[in-house]
């Protein structure tokens, strides 16, 4: 009983064993190479249990998630001389598993060369830019350059490239002092040149309101002319009418205005003949003097 009992044990082991050999799982995150001896035999792209002979083939695991890698801050020298301290990263996915195996074999080398290919791009294409480029929209295209040389190179090890950015780029220390004293520079003369254009519009200003100001007051000096001349022949017309109508009147009246206007000094003295027509109005004769 005994014997038949461990021969049964040692059947459910030996079964589990070979199941075991016999079977394995991919799940979403992962794809999978079956090789037989080292050789390649199929690509499992679809999760699930899957079969495989035991003790003669054995299956590699391998990511099919977007995996990044972080290449080492680069130094560039761009178009324009300038020197530009460039922190990149990439973003992959491995789309032929059996090209990546064979060439790279792993995730840590398929990094370190993604690592140097992005870095060796950078210098290509950063060197055939300005610093006006990667500052300004121009840096789009730039990084759409960068990406297709990094692409062109990873697809041989059977790697897609999904993103590669600039997380930062500096100028050193060196550099951004002077590049800081150029801008202030330029700033300062676009500002002097702003105030230049301010003050020749201000003084265009004045000079148009200075013009109108001259005009407006001609015209209201030759109005004003106008309507005094008006006045005055106006004036005249009603005095002719009184004195058509009351010429006593209207001679007392004239009489009147002639005192008046030759008696408007302090010190004024008037030598006239007693029967002169001035002292018509007046009772008295000889000389009048007003004090």
């Amino acid at each position: 009983m005994s014997t038949k009992l461990v021969a049964l044990g040692i059947a459910a082991a030996a079964t589990a064993i070979l199941a075991s050999a016999s079977l394995f799982t991919v799940n979403q995150t992962q794809q999978a190479l079956v090789l037989q001896l080292g050789e390649w035999k199929r690509t499992i792209q679809e999760p699930g249990l899957h079969a495989k002979i035991p003790f003669v083939q054995n299956v590699v695991l391998i990511d099919s998630r977007v995996l990044d890698v972080d290449p080492p801050v680069e130094q560039v020298i761009l178009a324009d001389q300038k020197r530009l301290e460039v922190d990149a990263f990439a973003r992959y996915r491995i789309t032929e598993p059996l090209k990546f195996y064979t060439s790279v074999g792993n995730e840590n080398v398929a990094e370190q060369r993604l690592a140097a290919t992005v870095n060796s791009a950078l210098r290509r294409v950063l060197g055939n830019a300005t610093l006006l480029a990667v500052l300004s929209k121009e840096r789009a295209k730039v990084m759409t350059d960068i990406k297709a040389q990094v692409n062109q190179e990873a697809a041989q090890f059977g790697v897609e490239i999904v993103d590669v950015r600039i997380r930062r780029a500096d100028l050193p220390e060196a550099t951004s002092q002077a590049v800081y004293e150029r801008m202030r520079s330029e700033r300062e003369r676009e500002a002097r040149e702003a105030r230049a254009q301010g003050n020749e519009q201000a003084q265009q200003i004045r000079s148009r309101a200075e013009r109108e100001r001259t005009v407006i007051l001609a015209e209201a000096q030759r109005d004003s002319q106008v309507l005094r001349g008006e006045g005055d022949n106006q004036a005249i017309r009603i005095l002719a009418e009184s004195a058509n109508k009351n010429p006593d009147f209207y001679s007392f009246y004239r009489s009147l205005d002639a005192y008046k206007a030759s008696m408007k000094g302090d010190n004024t003295q008037m030598v006239l003949s007693p029967d002169s027509e001035f002292f018509r109005y007046f009772n008295s004769t000889g000389t009048v003097t007003k004090r």
